[in-house]
């Protein structure tokens, strides 16, 4: 079996819940199974919390998981037009996984959620892809065979899932966003499989 580490901070819950349907999508695929994790908050002043493992919901990560996975799907809320600030700060801690070669090859892809639906979603996307880069990974996208793409009116690009939270964050996911999710794990998963060796 080839888990798919599913990897997402959430702050209101739908990046959260984005993450719930790309682990749907991944396990959709024969012979994959999806891991989910989170990361911890960082506290104002940039110190990092103490990592306990979180009282509900999923672990946090460890470097271990992307070690040992067979695909990536990373996904962070909208901060100015880039990811949030704890999976930066855990993204930025993988320095010896990269030192070691661990994720090359690997395919991974990213996600997000917005407030305001010009909020960001695509810059965010690409600047979550630029450490996976760095890792030599292989980054997966959404390709226009999904038809959501074209009927879409809220998020989802070929970039990756996105998703119009609201300013409250109360905006459920949209059939489209929802459908593009599951398509964007199951994708991996599929990719994934076939890159094992």
């Amino acid at each position: 079996m080839s888990e798919i580490l599913v990897l997402y901070y959430s702050v209101g819950g739908s990046v959260r819940r984005m993450a719930e349907l790309i682990a749907e999508g991944v396990e959709r695929v024969p012979g994959a199974r999806a891991r989910l994790r989170t990361v911890p908050k960082v506290s104002a002043g940039f110190e990092k919390e103490v990592a306990s493992i979180p009282e509900e919901g999923p672990p946090f990560c460890e470097n271990r998981d992307l070690e040992e996975c067979a695909g990536l799907a990373l996904g962070s809320p909208t901060r100015f037009g880039n990811m949030a600030a704890p999976m930066k700060n855990f993204i930025d801690a993988t320095g010896p996984l990269w030192i070691k070669g661990a994720l090359i090859g690997k395919p991974a892809c990213v996600f997000t959620s917005t407030g305001s639906l010009h909020g960001g979603q695509e810059t965010t996307l690409l600047s979550m892809m630029l450490p996976l880069l760095h890792h030599g990974m292989l980054i997966v996208g959404l390709p226009y065979s999904n038809a959501e793409l074209n009927a879409t009116r809220s998020g989802g690009t070929p970039y990756g899932a996105s998703h119009f939270a609201g300013l409250a964050d109360d905006q459920p996911l949209s059939d489209a966003e929802r459908a593009l999710c599951v398509a964007q794990g199951r994708r991996l998963a599929e990719i994934a499989l076939r890159l094992k060796p």
